[in-house]
């Protein structure tokens, strides 16, 4: 009885082992798809930042000039 007792022990413990780096794999692991998404939105942030910047300047040089503009689809 005793012998089933310090076996099942052991079970338990290898099993709260086992759990405790899967869930220790699983955090690590959604840390860096986290980590992945949030490099890739602010790539993707960026990008778009400069492209409303070209258009900013686009509409500018646009309106300060705009005979030049006509000229251009003439």
């Amino acid at each position: 009885m005793l012998g089933n007792l310090g076996a099942d022990t052991r079970s338990l413990n290898f099993q709260d082992d086992f759990v405790s780096k899967l869930i220790d794999a699983t955090s690590e692991g959604l840390g860096s798809i986290v980590d992945a998404d949030l490099a890739k939105e602010s790539s993707r942030l960026q990008a778009l930042q400069v492209q409303q910047q070209l258009s900013v300047q686009t509409l500018n040089i646009a309106n300060s000039n705009p005979r030049n503009l006509i000229n251009l689809f003439q």
